[in-house]
């Protein structure tokens, strides 16, 4: 997997680490879940690398949101919770 470079204006924002702390996952049983290699996920969630889009699907499969839920180009606010707890009571 070769790491997508960042483009100025283009930065993709998410909700990894709070979306495993409210699961209880470490990095490691997400990236068993997802067949990547733990780093991965902290590369993810440092912003440090793009997921491909089959990655950020999986990624969704695990949390059972929608991408947009997990992925953005708009850091997420406090209250933007109330979008992935509806999207997962469904």
């Amino acid at each position: 997997m070769s790491p997508v470079s960042h483009r100025e204006g283009m930065r993709i924002y998410n909700r990894l680490r709070v979306l495993r702390a409210e699961r209880g996952l470490s990095r490691v049983a997400l990236a068993a879940l997802v067949e990547v290699h733990p780093q991965t996920i902290g590369a993810i969630e440092r912003g440090d690398y793009f997921p491909s889009l089959d990655l950020a699907f999986r990624l969704s499969d695990v949390f059972e949101l929608p991408v947009e839920a997990i992925f953005n180009r708009e850091p997420f606010a406090p209250l933007s919770a109330q979008l992935y707890n509806k999207q997962a009571g469904s």
